[in-house]
């Protein structure tokens, strides 16, 4: 490993990272993957020198924004498992987890088409979501709110398609939340 992969950012080298990853997620989120890094770069008020240093490539940049929303997602069910009851826990790690999927699709086939391999790239995050899933699935099946039936390869299943009926209904917040009350209504026990 050479000198600067083992040496920490600089304080203001790691603010630009952190800005570039900040405004890169919200662009490629609201604009879609296709934006130029140029415009990344002027957005987030740093040259593109800066923002290449940083990510050498533009999918470089695109995995890191992608291995950073899942780290966050990661977080944030790890949150709702420690701070709320368990059929409040669940059902709000849903809705996070759907509202944080949207542009994922898009992220994963701009990287696949470069041949990043995606799921060895986001493993890590994606395993540890998945274990906070399970345990947030059965804390909710033991408090009688989520069908005992119901395992976690179906609960991921059901994601994946509410995450893709979500992005066909994404100008349409109220039939968004039709989508999640007829779900939620069909995980609750009869």
């Amino acid at each position: 490993m050479s000198d600067a992969q083992q040496r920490p950012l600089r304080a203001d080298a790691a603010r630009n990272r952190a800005r570039l990853l900040d405004v890169a997620t919200e662009v490629f989120t609201t604009r879609g993957v296709g934006v130029p890094t140029e415009e990344i770069a002027r957005a987030a008020k740093v040259g593109v020198g800066t923002l290449f240093r940083h990510f050498p490539t533009k999918e470089a940049l695109l995995e890191a924004v992608m291995v950073r929303r899942l780290e966050t997602m990661a977080a944030q069910t790890a949150r709702l498992i420690a701070e709320s009851e368990p059929a409040e826990a669940f059902f709000d790690c849903f809705r996070l987890l759907i509202a944080q999927s949207a542009g994922k699709n898009d992220f994963a086939q701009a990287l696949a088409a470069v041949g990043v391999d995606v799921h060895s790239a986001l493993r890590e995050s994606s395993t540890e979501i998945q274990a906070h899933l399970g345990e947030l699935l059965a804390g909710a099946q033991q408090a009688g709110a989520v069908r005992p039936e119901l395992g976690l390869p179906e609960l991921l299943a059901l994601l994946a398609g509410t995450s893709q009926a979500m992005e066909q209904l994404r100008a349409d917040p109220p039939a968004q939340e039709r989508i999640f009350e007829v779900i939620f209504e069909g995980l609750r026990p009869r």
